[in-house]
């Protein structure tokens, strides 16, 4: 068995990824600074939790001290977040993220995986979906898609100077248990789920007819794992993680079901999304197992709606 750091373990995928590798076997130990509040429920026994930031470039050398692999996650994310915060959430996604592989180099990691986004692709026109890793040109329309595309670029580098194996995993809007559905920047499922239970309508920005490619986090959680471990990777490659069927979020209140109201757009916010998962299929034998329909149906139960 192995010992893993979560960077931003606390999270919603960092939660999920903490329960498997758990279940698994392995030592977990997790650095979160509970910047979206501490939340009980997230807290899995036997994970080891250390409260610190990943910009502390000494505490993040002294956590990783006999360490197998990192799974950085940490991060401020939300597009619409880094629109209204973009030297804030600079200052954590970029530097932050530097000081982790920095870090993972010095304290002698085997690997690191990255948590990036498909909103580094930007808006791409429609016939260049399902998108492809390599033969795009990357046009983040946000300051958090550029962070994430820098932090796929720095992986590329500490691999290819440094020698310290990495990996990007580009994700393509995930949901499933434990995602935060609460705030100005919640996740869309959720956050329609805790509106229906509320009695509340759906808040539907723009005319939601914005696609986008949702993959349910035990599918992103085996991706993770299977980046960790295959020796097929590690060179710094970008590899998409999505269920290649995309919806609107029309079509998630329809699954849904309720009232709904329309509010105005979001900017930053991208049209359509759908990941070609074929480098995914080849070299980490990943697809996706959990269908969207499938997916909200297991919540709307969790959430008794």
């Amino acid at each position: 068995m192995s010992t893993y750091l979560i960077t931003g373990g606390a999270g919603f995928i960092g939660t999920n990824l903490t329960k498997q590798l758990l279940e698994e076997g392995h030592t977990v130990r997790i650095i979160d600074n509970y910047a979206g509040g501490k939340k009980e429920e997230r807290i899995q026994e036997g994970a080891e939790y250390i409260e610190g930031d990943i910009r502390d470039f000494d505490m993040l050398l002294r956590v990783m001290d006999g360490v197998d692999g990192v799974f950085h996650m940490a991060a401020l994310p939300r597009v619409t977040f880094s629109v209204e915060h973009p030297l804030e959430t600079h200052d954590v996604n970029v530097n932050g993220t530097l000081n982790v592989f920095l870090a993972a180099r010095d304290a002698g990691v085997k690997k690191v995986v990255f948590s990036s986004s498909s909103s580094t692709y930007g808006d791409l026109p429609k016939e260049m979906y399902p998108v492809k890793e390599e033969g795009v040109v990357k046009m983040p329309l946000a300051p958090y898609a550029l962070h994430k595309f820098i932090g796929e670029q720095y992986a590329r580098i500490f691999s290819s100077l440094y020698g310290l194996k990495t990996v990007s995993l580009v994700y393509f809007n995930v949901y499933g248990p434990y995602a935060d559905p609460n705030g100005a920047y919640a996740l869309v499922i959720a956050k329609f789920l805790q509106q229906v239970k509320n009695g509340e309508p759906m808040t539907i920005c723009g005319d939601g007819e914005y696609y986008r490619d949702y993959t349910h986090v035990s599918d992103i959680v085996r991706a993770n794992i299977l980046a960790m471990t295959s020796d097929t990777v590690g060179k710094g490659e970008t590899i998409n993680i999505g269920n290649d069927n995309p919806h609107s979020v029309n079509d998630i209140v329809k699954l849904i079901g309720g009232d709904s109201v329309n509010i105005d757009p979001r900017p930053g916010d991208v049209r359509f999304t759908q990941a070609n998962i074929t480098k995914a299929k080849q070299l980490l034998g990943w697809k996706p197992t959990v269908e969207l329909v499938d997916g909200i149906a297991e919540l709307k139960k969790e959430w008794e709606v």
